[in-house]
């Protein structure tokens, strides 16, 4: 017998709460946002503290290097010039998620929605603590690599979020876990066991 909660109206108050199965969805998509938000600092303290005043740090050849830059504009150096506009825009995204989450039905929708929710975050924190001033700040980006703009692990995490969101679309699978046309997906989008 299947164990998949039942699904209600979400608009119907009669609807079943949310069961230990989204729960256990929302908190991936909290644990994910947050790690994404600790590691993102945390390289940012480091790459201040470590690659001030310095060239570029090779790694890898010219593949793959380390150069601190201070970025006023959004993901990967474009728009710059507009910090507070992105501001505004990172804390809308956030408030956004956080709505669309409540339908959450996916493994990989709350790995995703994780993913963006923590680089919008880590971005954001740069924006709103650091010089130049309050929702003025400039992000800290310092990994390099050839014909790419300068970068940060908030930077990869939307990156990643956008890939995700656009191979979800493709498949037809919503936040809720199910393919459009009514075939369910519950929890994961991962075949069935009869496939």
């Amino acid at each position: 017998m299947s164990e998949t909660a039942p699904t209600g109206d979400a608009g119907d108050p009669s609807s079943s709460p949310p069961g230990p199965d989204r729960r256990r969805l929302m908190l991936g998509l909290v644990t994910t946002a947050v790690v994404v938000i600790v590691l993102d600092q945390l390289t940012k303290a480091w790459a201040v503290e470590a690659l001030t005043g310095r060239g570029r740090v090779d790694i890898v050849g010219d593949l793959f290097g380390l150069r601190l830059t201070r970025n006023p504009g959004a993901a990967f150096s474009l728009a710059t010039g507009s910090t507070w506009i992105f501001t505004i825009l990172a804390t809308v995204v956030v408030a956004v998620i956080v709505r669309i989450a409540r339908d959450l039905g996916s493994r990989l929708w709350a790995l995703t929605l994780g993913l963006l929710v923590g680089g919008a975050v880590g971005n954001l924190l740069d924006r709103i603590f650091r010089e130049p001033g309050f929702a003025r700040g400039h992000v800290v980006d310092f990994f390099q690599l050839p014909h790419w703009p300068i970068f940060n692990i908030a930077d990869s995490s939307i990156f990643c979020a956008a890939l995700l969101i656009g191979w979800l679309g493709l498949r037809g699978v919503g936040v809720n876990g199910e393919r459009a046309g009514g075939q369910g997906e519950q929890a994961d989008v991962a075949p069935s066991a009869g496939s």
